[in-house]
């Protein structure tokens, strides 16, 4: 459970052989490592060659996994963030932070995230990204004993509950939760299915729904399906068959696209509202296209690429001229809870993966320049009172730069407000 700690200060440093007691310069200038991922020599593509390096991992899904379209400008954000921090100083005035020098292609597959992670894990302070549910489970226990503190790539509410673990922006759980209840405003539906792939990403949206849908006095309709285009056929089926009024939607953006557009070209008219990662702008040029301009909304957790907000054109600014894609927003907004971490960890002078997750236990919150609330980076305390509940609707709308246009701004639902977050939501499905 995640509580709240102060950030301790290093009395003493290690004793090695004939040096005595040394206060970490001295070994500094010996070795050139400050601690595992942090050096005293510069970062590669230093800013200021005067300041010494943090090293931060990442692994992601950047070639064949089902979410590399938006892992790949996640990745790029978040290179484009940390080197705005470098341009601005670093970190303390002491340090600046690598983001290049180990990052990783986990495929998607938990097996190759563990792989690629043990490749690089002795070399990093910290994972500035570790991408998908499933696979960042494969590696919490490392992450647990070795306090490596990791942002990561995925919302499930597993995440409420782990310490390395600084994540941002509602869980899956709760978005669904909200989605249902803002679907009873607009839509007053009657039946409710959730279709969804297995494990804490879509199991944990899908115990949201169950949630909600039990809350409303509503049909509930579990339906969980296989990754892939090619492998969509039962759920397909069972949409067209049931008819639900809702679809709580919570797949990859190809299997989403196939699932909307069969299930409207069969003749089906309910509404699918579709969890944060189901939408790529790249679906408005496929054949589901008209299907998902009449039926389906996005839910997310963070505003869009043209959002109005300091942060946001700071990341445009950043970015410069690429093709606009929301995996960019989250990457970035991803990034300000290690900030706030390593700034209070510098402060603290206890340089180290320990004195690190010190600092984040003590984040009550963050400033996101305005991406999200400061409160959606509470680390600190009660998962229950911490849990950050505020998620968004968006509809599609062909002229926004990334496909999709905000309807309804942060919200909490009824159902969200009143849960008790005691333990991972996907465990009660």
């Amino acid at each position: 459970m995640k509580s709240r700690a102060l950030v301790g200060y290093l009395a003493i440093a290690a004793l090695l052989s004939g040096c005595g007691a040394l206060r970490g310069g001295d070994e500094e200038a010996r070795t050139g490592a400050v601690t595992t991922g942090v050096t005293r020599e510069p970062c590669p593509m230093a800013v200021d060659k005067n300041k010494g390096c943090i090293y931060l991992g990442t692994v992601s899904d950047l070639t064949s996994g089902p979410f590399a379209a938006l892992a790949v400008p996640i990745t790029e954000a978040q290179k484009a963030f940390w080197r705005r921090v470098n341009q601005a100083g670093g970190i303390g005035g002491k340090y600046e932070v690598d983001v290049q020098a180990y990052v990783r292609d986990n495929k998607y597959n938990p097996e190759v995230h563990r792989q690629v992670y043990n490749e690089i894990k002795d070399k990093v302070l910290g994972l500035a990204q570790t991408l998908g549910s499933p696979t960042t489970a494969a590696i919490i226990g490392d992450l647990r004993a070795n306090n490596v503190v990791s942002a990561p790539a995925s919302w499930t509410s597993a995440w409420e509950f782990e310490d390395v673990i600084i994540e941002t922006g509602s869980n899956y759980c709760v978005e669904s939760m909200n989605s249902v209840d803002y679907a009873m405003e607009v839509y007053k539906p009657k039946s409710v299915m959730a279709v969804h792939l297995a494990g804490d990403y879509g199991a944990d949206a899908a115990a949201g729904a169950k949630a909600a849908a039990e809350k409303n006095g509503l049909t509930f309709t579990d339906v969980e399906t296989p990754p892939g285009a090619n492998e969509q056929g039962r759920a397909i089926n069972e949409i067209t068959k049931k008819k639900p009024d809702l679809v709580i939607l919570t797949t990859g953006p190809a299997d989403a696209a196939t699932i909307i557009g069969q299930a409207y070209a069969a003749g089906y008219r309910g509404r699918f509202i579709g969890t944060g990662p189901t939408w790529n702008p790249a679906l408005l040029k496929s054949p589901a296209a008209q299907a998902m301009k009449e039926l389906y909304e996005q839910s997310s957790p963070g505003k869009p690429w043209d959002a109005d907000t300091p942060g946001h054109k700071a990341m445009r600014d950043a970015l410069g001229n690429v093709t606009p894609n929301d995996g960019y927003t989250s990457g970035w907004a991803w990034s300000y809870p290690m900030k706030a971490a390593l700034e209070k960890m510098v402060a603290s002078g206890d340089i180290s993966r320990k004195g690190l997750l010190a600092a984040v236990k003590s984040l009550s919150t963050v400033d996101y320049e305005g991406m999200l609330p400061p409160e959606a980076g509470n680390f600190a305390g009660d998962p229950n009172a911490a849990t950050f509940r505020q998620t968004l609707i968006n509809k599609v709308d062909e002229t926004a730069p990334t496909g999709v246009r905000t309807v309804k701004d942060f919200f909490t639902g009824p159902t969200a407000q009143a849960y008790t977050m005691d333990g991972p939501c996907f465990e009660k499905l």
